[in-house]
């Protein structure tokens, strides 16, 4: 399997029909796939390689759909970075994948005086906004416009087709390398899950760059539908576009659902043609999920459980078990077609259905492993399974249910934050002894980040001093939104290691399980 050949379907089976809508622009596949072949010889012509890492740095658009197939057509590797990391964060994303080119759009060009001293591998910058061309980057139309479109190359199989980063700081950050074959079989995965055919309007709301998102923009190319793209979550933008352009297909993160149902708006718009939501990405809040099914009743809501590494659905919560007060409501389903699930004990050992331990896969969708990082890969795919990290266990009807994370993250807005970046950001503050952070609960973002500090004896500091200097190195949503400062050291078991439990229990004391 490869990339382009759902692409090359959707032309073969839909040419005049509408494959994207973004602002005032929509082109057919046959258009589409054109542009493609033709973005493919423009990135070739910039003296790359087969298998050289490209990178992009934008909001959602047309183009950067176009990105991701025209990299794999020209036998090339995708690179999509977060938008909400901090530049040494994506200097670190851009320089450990050695990537050679570098797409930005308006909203991150601003950036380039930052991150040019920090890049090490770029040679060549392509502007994809629509504003005035900043000095020293190719223009993305000239691309397209200046050469004749060129053959695809189909490479793929196990052939690397991504690279796609995890959290992130220097030195932590796995780069997660995911072939054609399991991009593509997770495709095949989502298309009946989802339903989607010729007929789908999918709308990109969610950032384009995560698997989330992700996993639609190839189901939804090989089923010949629509790609309706926003340039980011906006409550009346969204609302407005899946009245003009009946959307019928979607995923949010359960943030993003939060803020469209409290926002009372809803009720203005008709969003009657919304067959399916599908969300993700972090765990939906019960109330929420019953409050969105009232707001929005011709909607058949759908989950699908997983992460980067299984590119990503490893479980589907189908509609019919989405009812109010049902037993298998607060799942996260069972095995997505194609995967095998099993729940392991600490020696790999799988456990009893109603026993609690790791959640573990295996299928064609799991990753090649993390990029540079063979020991880390061997102990992530260790016996042949992916280990995601997380606790839950399996009833006697194969539904999963997740009841904790193994790990030290934190999901907050449907984003991963490893409590270790953050903890090595406050604790390089000259005026911190210790600390710890955890996730505690939070209505509207899932969870958030709560930093317990302890000072040294002699020095002062507050949360906005704190703060501040933390801003400089990591990322703003990985920000603490509360500090505890404490004048006692902090609780460490016989082998010193700093007791995160004790410190997270008391604002999970009253829930019923580990997450939010």
């Amino acid at each position: 399997m490869f990339i382009s050949q759902t692409l090359r379907r959707a032309a073969q089976l839909n040419p005049n029909g509408v494959a994207t809508v973004y602002a005032n622009r929509k082109q057919s596949w046959c258009e589409f796939e054109k542009r493609v072949a033709c973005l493919a010889a423009g990135v070739r012509s910039l003296r790359v390689a087969n298998g050289d890492r490209i990178a992009i740095l934008s909001l959602n658009s047309d183009r950067y759909l176009e990105y991701f197939f025209a990299i794999p057509w020209a036998g090339m590797v995708l690179n999509p970075i977060n938008i909400r990391l901090a530049p040494p964060e994506i200097a670190y994303a851009i320089n450990d994948s050695q990537s050679s080119v570098l797409f930005v759009d308006d909203a991150f060009s601003a950036m380039l005086p930052i991150l040019r001293p920090l890049m090490e591998s770029v040679s060549h910058v392509v502007f994809m906004g629509e504003g005035d061309l900043p000095e020293g980057c190719i223009a993305y139309e000239s691309l397209i416009d200046q050469n004749k479109p060129m053959a695809d190359k189909s490479e793929g199989g196990a052939q690397l087709a991504g690279l796609f980063y995890t959290g992130g700081t220097t030195g932590r950050s796995k780069g997660v390398m995911l072939s054609h074959d399991n991009l593509v079989f997770n495709a095949l995965n989502v298309v009946p899950e989802m339903g989607y055919g010729s007929d789908t309007i999918y709308m990109h709301a969610a950032p384009m760059f995560h698997l989330a998102d992700m996993a639609s923009t190839f189901a939804v190319t090989m089923a010949g539908g629509t790609h309706g793209i926003v340039p980011r979550f906006d409550v009346g933008d969204v609302l407005s576009f899946i009245e003009r352009e009946k959307i019928t297909h979607t995923l949010l993160v359960p943030t993003m659902i939060n803020l469209l149902v409290s926002s009372g708006k809803i009720s203005n718009f008709d969003v009657s043609s919304v067959r399916r939501m599908l969300y993700g990405a972090s765990p939906m809040p019960e109330a929420v999920l019953i409050s969105a099914m009232e707001q929005m009743p011709d909607a058949h809501f759908a989950q699908g459980y997983g992460q980067t590494e299984a590119s990503p659905i490893i479980t589907a919560l189908a509609p019919e078990f989405h009812v109010p007060g049902g037993a298998k409501l607060r799942s996260a389903g069972r095995a997505a077609l194609g995967v095998e699930v099993a729940i392991m004990d600490k020696d790999d050992v799988e456990l009893p259905r109603g026993e609690v331990g790791e959640i573990c896969a295996r299928g064609p969708n799991v990753m090649l492993g993390y990029w540079g990082m063979e020991q880390a890969s061997a102990e992530t795919l260790r016996n042949g399974w992916l280990h995601t990290g997380d606790l839950g266990y399996m009833d006697k009807d194969g539904f999963v249910f997740i009841v904790d994370r193994a790990k030290d993250m934190i999901i907050s807005g449907g984003e991963n934050i490893f409590s270790v970046e953050v903890e090595g950001a406050i604790y390089s503050h000259p005026a911190v002894q210790e600390c710890a952070v955890v996730g505690i609960p939070h209505n509207e973002w899932g969870e958030m980040v709560h930093a317990i500090v302890v000072l040294k004896e002699g020095h002062g500091l507050n949360q906005g001093e704190l703060l501040a200097h933390c801003r400089a190195l990591i990322a703003g949503y990985k920000l603490p939104r509360s500090i505890e400062f404490r004048r006692e050291p902090l609780p460490v078991s016989g082998a010193g290691k700093i007791l995160k439990n004790e410190l997270r229990w008391p604002y999970w004391e009253n829930k019923d399980r580990g997450v939010n």
